[in-house]
C-alpha cells in the first residue's frame, strides 16, 4: 500500500519521459517526477520516497523529505494567507493548507505555529490544523516513569513548557527542571518523571534518578577533558555556575561528581576538580 504523508519504500518499474513510475506489492504505481529521479538508477531497484498529492490532486512521489509528515506536530510558517486558509512551508514545492476551520487563532503570513499534518477524509488531501488538543489524549497512558520520550515544545505557561509526547499526548516541564534554553517547536528528548492520578504527566529533560548517573558524569569527564584536566568548580559552586557550564542542576552535578569520584576518575580539590592520574 503506497502511503500519503509518509516515506514508502517503492520498486522502479518503468522508465518514462515524465519520469519513474514506482510500485509496491499489492500493484499500486505513483510517478516519480524526472527533477527527482536519482541517478544510476536501475529497473527493479528500490527507493524511498515521500507520497502526497501534486497540484492536479493525483498521487506523486518525491525524493525530498518534508519539515512534518503524516501524525506529526512540527513549527511551521506561514507562506501566504489566501480565501482558502493558511498555507505553510514544509520542504515541498506544494504548500501545506491550514483551513480557517483548523485555525484555533487567525495566522498570519510570515508568522511561525506549531501544527498537525493528518489526512482530511473528505477531499483525501494531506492538510494541517493549529488546534492540537483535538488530536491528543491523555485518556489512556501506555507509558511508564523514568520511560524516555520524544517531545515537541507547544507553548509557555504560568508553570512551565507544555510539551506533546510521542506525537499523542500532552505534558509539563517545569520552569525549574530547564537547564537549558529551549524554544516553542523544539523537537528535543525527555523522560516522564511521574504519571498523575489524573493522568497528567510531569515531564524531565533529563534521564532521573539512577539513571541520570552515567550522562551526567559523562558529560563532566568530558568537559574536564576538553579544559586540559581541571575546572574550576566543585560540589560547593553555585547553582548558577554549574547550570552555565554543564546545563544541569547542582543536585545532578553531584552526583555525576560521586560517580566519577568513586570510579577514581577525578580528584576534588579545594579549588576545582581535577582528573586522576591512576
Amino acid at each position: 500500500m503506497i502511503e500519503l504523508g509518509r516515506i514508502n519504500n517503492l520498486e522502479i518499474l518503468r522508465d518514462t519521459s515524465v519520469g519513474l513510475f514506482l510500485g509496491d506489492e499489492e500493484g499500486n504505481d505513483v510517478l516519480l517526477p524526472n527533477k527527482y529521479v536519482p541517478a544510476g538508477y536501475e529497473i527493479g531497484q528500490k527507493i524511498k520516497v515521500f507520497c502526497y498529492l501534486d497540484y492536479d490532486e493525483r498521487p506523486v512521489a518525491t525524493t525530498l523529505e518534508p519539515d512534518i509528515m503524516l501524525g506529526e506536530f512540527r513549527l511551521l510558517q506561514v507562506a501566504e494567507v489566501n480565501e482558502i486558509g493558511a498555507f505553510l512551508q514544509w520542504g515541498l514545492e506544494k504548500h501545506l493548507l491550514v483551513p480557517f476551520r483548523e485555525q484555533r487563532v487567525k495566522m498570519k503570513e510570515g508568522q511561525w505555529y506549531v501544527v498537525h499534518c493528518y489526512l482530511d477524509e473528505r477531499s483525501g488531501r494531506l492538510v494541517a490544523s493549529n488546534k492540537l488538543d483535538k488530536f491528543l489524549s491523555n485518556d489512556t497512558i501506555d507509558l511508564k516513569e523514568w520511560e524516555q520520550v520524544d517531545l515537541v515544545v507547544t507553548r509557555q505557561t504560568d508553570l512551565g513548557w507544555e510539551v506533546i509526547v510521542n506525537e499523542r499526548h500532552k505534558g509539563l516541564v517545569y520552569f525549574n527542571e530547564v537547564f537549558k534554553p529551549i524554544n516553542i517547536g523544539d523537537v528535543i528528548p525527555g523522560c516522564v518523571k511521574t504519571i498523575r492520578k489524573d493522568n497528567k504527566l510531569d515531564i524531565s529533560l533529563q534521564p532521573l534518578g539512577a539513571k541520570v548517573l552515567e550522562p551526567a558524569a559523562k558529560k563532566i569527564y568530558e568537559v574536564l577533558v576538553e579544559n586540559g584536566g581541571f575546572l574550576g568548580l566543585h560540589d560547593k559552586s553555585a547553582p548558577e555556575e554549574i547550570r552555565d557550564v554543564f546545563q544541569m542542576s547542582k543536585k545532578t552535578f553531584k552526583k555525576g561528581l560521586g560517580t566519577l569520584y568513586k570510579e577514581r576518575k577525578i580528584k576534588i580539590e579545594s579549588d576545582g576538580i581535577t582528573l586522576s592520574d591512576d
